[in-house]
């Protein structure tokens, strides 16, 4: 089946322009996926599940975060929020979704976000949860615990666990393609300003307060899938608790998936396949 991609841009009434790209396949279609990616990469490394996800009949977008892309790269702001820090990716991602549900009003609208994706995700929870029928969060943690003012984490301590490893950024997955492609890639890599890296545990802190979920329905469908071998999640202990923390605010339909062996991107690790299986299994059933 032929899958076709686009890019695209929305305009942000602040003055940003929103880089994006959709991907179709020849299916009826069944739902809309929003992807949204992580820290110092960009959406088009999800190519292959967005192009599964349109083979299942789903039509899929993605986004570029501020200070991320191909049009920061080109006007010098890789890794920059900008004034609003982390809040104006969380601003930005609602947006999308809406310009999705004026596009196809029709369909069911699920969310996929991964890593700084997935934090920027449950901040989007608190406030804009009712723009989604879904959202599945991979290698997602709980934001106050690995704060690295508090965890200690560092994008250099990241490889820790690993016994030889080839690349700086073979945690990412056990495939060595994987890091090898990220690091020859001019739109991966980068650092974060300091500003933007703090705002995203500044503005995140509101996930670890019980009383933020209040509002936010206990049937949306949530699903959490993450490596036990992910850093990010320090080896679970900060993942359970971020579970822990969403059964006790209520969530009925609460999924996870931990991989073993699987290190932070589940979604390009050695066994993709059955991840990106399990995800689609999972998008069928909650936009049925």
């Amino acid at each position: 089946m032929t899958v076709t991609e686009t890019g695209f841009t929305i305009d942000v009434p602040d003055g940003h322009r929103i880089e994006a790209f959709h991907w179709a396949g020849e299916k009826p279609v069944r739902g809309v996926v929003q992807i949204v990616h992580g820290m110092a990469e960009h959406s088009r490394r999800y190519r292959h599940v967005a192009e599964a996800l349109a083979q299942a009949g789903y039509l899929v977008y993605a986004s570029e975060h501020r200070g991320h892309g191909q049009s920061a790269l080109d006007n010098g702001t890789l890794g920059d929020f900008g004034a609003k820090g982390f809040n104006a990716l969380v601003d930005d991602m609602a947006t999308v979704s809406r310009h999705l549900r004026e596009c196809h009003p029709s369909v069911p609208l699920v969310m996929l976000a991964h890593s700084m994706g997935s934090f920027a995700a449950q901040i989007y929870l608190l406030d804009h949860a009712a723009l989604v029928d879904a959202v599945a969060l991979s290698g997602t943690t709980a934001l106050e615990l690995l704060d690295p003012r508090r965890s200690g984490w560092t994008l250099e301590t990241a490889n820790a666990a690993i016994a030889e490893p080839f690349t700086v950024v073979d945690w990412l997955s056990r495939d060595p393609t994987v890091p090898a492609a990220y690091m020859a890639d001019p739109l991966c890599g980068f650092a974060l300003t300091d500003a933007s890296l703090f705002s995203i545990f500044d503005h995140g802190l509101r996930t670890s307060d019980m009383t933020q979920f209040d509002k936010v329905s206990k049937d949306l469908p949530l699903y959490l899938f993450t490596g036990d071998q992910d850093s990010v999640n320090g080896y679970l202990a900060w993942f359970d608790p971020l579970v822990a923390r969403l059964r006790r605010a209520g969530f009925r339909d609460l999924s996870t998936h931990v991989y073993g062996g699987a290190r932070h991107e589940v979604l390009n690790e050695t066994n993709r396949d059955e991840v990106i299986s399990n995800l689609i299994a999972w998008v069928n059933r909650v936009t049925t």
